[in-house]
């Protein structure tokens, strides 16, 4: 007996949910029951990688690229405005950034709760992906991933996701951070993986603030925390110069790793330069440990 075609569709379309979007879309060729079941599909898992021919030099092709970005199109064109729960959407081709935002927005005003964005316009160039601020005004995102160099300082002032609880910044490039955060007022969870800081002084200021996660940080001069509400705190990175707040009243388990920037180069007289330097970075380290 063939038990999947005696499924209903609600839950066929929950089947398909947990594939990519592509492997989703080619069961529409099944049968006529199936050819419009990925138009009611909630997740979408759409990635270039998966798309695109393996075979190299072929997804540097544009009418490859093009072939990709009509995919996504027909996809969203096809689902119209059925609601949808989650999307991922990763870029690592030159595709084209209006279309790009075009997508970010279908979703959004679909009320998804779950985004996940990693998107590489030029892999040889510093022209990163700048999100458009109506990304950041949303009422329905809960949670937040932004990856691969996407830059979003630009738009600080502009942010409005009052029901936010999860943030993951992974190499993105970020400036006016304590603004960003003033507009997320439910924040619970905060990641801050290989960002790229343009402030010298980061703030992380949040009273809803329950875990923290610091990994790789380097380009900070002052570092301070004024999150009474935090309970879990992991951090590994280098040692700022200097800890001015530091307000943690609530924490309940801290895991630390300092790692000790050495220079690249020297000479053996500069020994004592160096073993200044450290001491005065370390000096101010107490201050973190009493916040705590």
């Amino acid at each position: 007996m063939d038990g999947v075609s005696s499924l209903p569709n609600e839950l066929l379309c929950h089947i398909l949910s947990f594939l990519t979007t592509k492997e989703a879309a080619l069961t529409s060729i099944l049968s006529k029951r199936w050819r419009n079941l990925i138009a009611f599909v909630p997740n979408l898992f759409i990635d270039d990688t998966v798309f695109l021919h393996p075979e190299e030099g072929k997804r540097d092709r544009p009418e490859i690229i093009q072939s990709f970005m009509d995919f996504v199109d027909r996809i969203l064109a096809l689902q119209g405005n059925y609601p949808i729960k989650k999307c991922s959407l990763k870029c690592l081709t030159e595709v084209d950034s209006v279309r790009v935002d075009a997508w970010i927005s279908n979703v959004l005003a679909r009320g998804v709760t779950d985004l996940d964005l990693l998107i590489i316009l030029d892999c040889e160039s510093d022209d990163n992906y700048r999100l458009s601020p109506k990304c950041l005004q949303n009422s329905t995102l809960v949670s937040l991933k932004i990856d691969g160099g996407i830059d979003i300082g630009w738009v600080a002032g502009t942010v409005f996701l009052p029901m936010l609880k999860t943030l993951s910044l992974d190499s993105a490039r970020v400036d006016n951070f304590d603004i960003l955060l003033l507009a997320l007022p439910a924040l619970e969870e905060l990641a801050l993986v290989d960002v790229i800081w343009k402030d010298e002084d980061v703030i992380v200021s949040s009273p809803s603030l329950k875990t923290l996660t610091i990994y790789d940080i380097y380009c900070f001069s002052n570092l301070s925390f004024d999150t009474p509400s935090l309970v879990y705190f992991k951090y590994y990175g280098c040692v700022p110069q200097d800890y001015p707040l530091v307000n943690m009243k609530n924490l309940f388990d801290a895991r630390i790793i300092f790692m000790l920037q050495l220079p690249g180069a020297r000479e053996p007289d500069d020994d004592h330069w160096f073993d200044q330097n450290v001491a005065l970075r370390y000096s101010n380290v107490w201050k973190l440990f009493l916040g705590l």
